[in-house]
């Protein structure tokens, strides 16, 4: 019946009970979560062999970079040493190429020849040309310029004196034209084609076409002759005023230094005008440079990527693009204070500044081979050690040369 009764129940009937199963002799624990085990001693010396060794890579890859940025300032000394050389004997077959006899200019218009003949045997001119660049040579390794035969003083006294006046109003006229041009330059280059492009472009060209002892008298007929703003262009300082205390040789910062305020503005005001001068000139070339590199950095592909990304005008503009285009920017500024700092006679002269440039025209006036090599060799070291500068400079500034570093 058992068999028929689960058969019925199968085929159409009512299910079949089925009995409970039976009890199980111990019941199952349900699983749980097993505690965090605590950090063995060979966990943590792992950990801490792992951590010392990022430290260590990572001082391994400072001290990598040093040893490169060291081999790098060494390559470039080195590469110098041949054109400081190359300096020195073009300046001196230039100079001896010059017209004019520096023994007849020292001997004055009443010397007969005899005297002149002296003079020039005293002077070591009757030697040969070879003879007078091997003494030129063995004076230069004992830090011996020579002596001026216009003023009668050290070469190495005159370029240490005159120096800082040039350094002084070419760094002053740098800074203001850096001030103004390369935020001129930007602006230009976001608002291509408005009112602040043609500005800028109007701006540069009168800066490059007016000559610089033009623009230089234009502004003392203005601001010393009609409005009494400026004091007299004689100078550095005022006669009312004594020379500060010489310490860096810059009369601002000198008299800045001592305390001595009245001092500090008059060197200030007869620091106007020539450097508003110079700085008009040397504004040019950094406003073209920095609108050029702004309009070729807002063009590229990742300044698109930026925008795309979501990045505000502001962040793109300045965050992104300023700081690419400022690589030709620094080059140009290098270039420009280099050629700035001999070449800014015109404005010396205007305003009878006491620099290097007017002393080594003055040198060539009257043929002082002295003068005139030791002016050569100054601005060639001065070249060689700015371009050091720069080239230091972009390591810092341009990530790409780290990376190959």
């Amino acid at each position: 019946m058992a068999p028929a009764r689960e058969a019925a129940g199968v085929m159409g009937g009512a299910a079949p009970f089925a009995p409970p199963p039976a009890p199980s002799a111990a019941p199952s624990a349900a699983p749980s979560a097993a505690p965090p085990a605590a950090p063995t001693a060979l966990g943590r010396w792992l950990r801490g062999e792992r951590l010392a060794g990022d430290a260590a890579a990572a001082a391994v890859s400072a001290r990598a970079a040093l040893r490169a940025r060291a081999l790098m300032i060494f390559r470039r000394v080195a590469l110098a040493i041949p054109a400081l050389i190359g300096v020195v004997v073009v300046s001196f077959v230039l100079t001896r190429a010059l017209p004019g006899d520096p023994a007849a200019y020292f001997a004055g218009p009443a010397a007969d020849a005899a005297s002149i003949a002296q003079i020039r045997a005293d002077l070591g001119l009757d030697r040969s040309l070879p003879e007078q660049f091997l003494v030129y040579v063995g004076d230069l390794l004992r830090g011996d310029l020579g002596q001026s035969i216009s003023t009668g003083q050290p070469v190495a006294e005159e370029l240490a004196r005159r120096l800082p006046a040039s350094l002084e109003l070419t760094l002053s006229a740098l800074a203001l034209s850096t001030l103004v041009g390369v935020p001129l330059g930007v602006a230009a280059a976001a608002r291509q084609g408005t009112w602040v492009d043609h500005a800028c472009r109007a701006l540069v060209t009168a800066g490059v076409s007016l000559p610089t002892f033009f623009t230089g008298i234009a502004l003392v007929y203005v601001f010393y002759y009609l409005l009494g703003w400026a004091p007299s262009p004689l100078g550095r300082l005022d006669f009312l005023y004594l020379p500060p205390e010489p310490v860096t040789g810059f009369y601002t910062i000198d008299a800045a230094l001592a305390g001595e305020g009245e001092t500090l503005r008059g060197a200030l005001a007869q620091l106007a005008l020539p450097a508003i001068t110079l700085a008009l000139f040397t504004m040019a070339p950094l406003a073209r440079m920095a609108r050029a590199a702004m309009l070729e950095a807002l063009g590229s592909d990742y300044v698109r990527t930026a925008r795309a990304a979501g990045l505000g005008p502001r962040k793109v503009l300045f965050g992104v693009a300023f700081s690419n285009a400022m690589l030709p920017v620094v080059t140009t500024l290098g270039m420009v204070f280099s050629f700035t700092l001999g070449a800014n006679v015109l404005v010396e002269k205007v305003f009878a500044w006491p620099g290097v440039g007017s002393y080594a025209v003055e040198a060539l006036v009257v043929s002082d081979y002295a003068a005139v090599q030791g002016f050569v060799l100054a601005m060639a070291a001065l070249f060689v050690a700015l371009n050091l500068g720069i080239d230091l400079l972009y390591t810092l500034i341009d990530p790409r040369t780290r990376s190959a570093q």
